[in-house]
């Protein structure tokens, strides 16, 4: 070897040497939970996933009902839908999905895992399925507040979970979101293709049929006063609180007139404040 070639075969391994060594290869079966990760594709594990019991949800009876049995359907191997989760904010959608998951989870142990991917790495998702598609076990895939603003054309990749285009959805994975929209896009945006598009039927009808290919909607609503009331004395229940009922009532009620709103989410807001007044832990 001439010394130039042999200067340059030095070089070469000294940057070889420096350079990081690749990222294994994604592990579907390393934990319960994951959350993925792209630049470099990655299933993030999580080893705790923060989560309600199921009982503690109130005012949802029956989304709770039907989300739990087309869950655990698809976890014992039987047909289930994509399921959206939409409405009022605050009333449990994400935090329903994760209590659902812990509960067949606890009926059925690790049957499912469950994997959080982010509204912009939608776009990822191909990448993703084929990971998932080859792994032994069944996934959850869970895209949390998930929308599409003015020119986003992301919700085109969406397409291949819930479609599948030509291999099909992997039989092994299912997919849950949660939004504020219905439709999944604002309507000044749906309303704005109508009015320009050469053919208003059928631009509107491309961003809305994103919403129809999920087998189930889930609404949630705004609670009444009786319903975040009741929120309120289950968490109070269980975390062991001793307080006074006129009196509970009284500063619940106070609470969510300073917020100028009711929900799920203002009902535990208010909880924790009242657990850290009286010294008790919410872990």
């Amino acid at each position: 070897m001439s010394g130039d070639a042999a200067l340059l075969a030095r070089i070469a391994d000294a940057l070889e040497r420096l350079a990081p060594p690749p990222p294994p290869p994604p592990d579907p079966m390393a934990a319960d939970a994951f959350v993925w990760q792209v630049g470099p594709d990655r299933l993030q594990p999580v080893p705790r996933v923060s989560h309600v019991d199921l009982s503690l949800l109130v005012g949802i009876d029956r989304a709770r009902d039907i989300l739990l049995a087309n869950t655990e359907r698809f976890a014992r191997g039987l047909p289930a839908n994509n399921t959206l989760l939409w409405g009022a904010r605050g009333m449990g959608k994400s935090s329903l999905v994760k209590a659902v998951h812990a509960e067949v989870l606890r009926r059925l142990p690790r049957a499912l895992a469950l994997v959080e991917i982010h509204r912009e790495d939608i776009p990822a998702i191909g990448r993703l399925l084929a990971v998932l598609r080859a792994a032994p076990r069944r996934f959850l895939l869970f895209c949390d507040d998930l929308s599409f603003d003015r020119d986003d054309s992301h919700y085109k990749s969406l397409k291949a979970v819930l479609d599948g285009g030509i291999e099909g959805r992997p039989e092994n994975v299912i997919f849950y979101a949660t939004s504020n929209r219905r439709h999944l896009m604002p309507r000044d945006m749906i309303e704005n293709e109508r009015s320009t598009a050469i053919n208003p039927a059928e631009a509107v009808e491309e961003k809305v049929s994103l919403s129809d290919r999920f087998g189930l909607w889930l609404g949630f609503h705004p609670c009444s006063q009786d319903d975040y009331l009741a929120m309120v004395r289950r968490y109070v229940e269980a975390l062991g609180i001793a307080i006074d009922d006129a009196r509970l009532r009284a500063e619940a009620i106070e609470w969510q007139q300073t917020r100028g709103a009711r929900s799920g989410r203002v009902a535990w807001q208010f909880v924790t404040d009242l657990a850290g007044r009286h010294g008790v832990r919410l872990g």
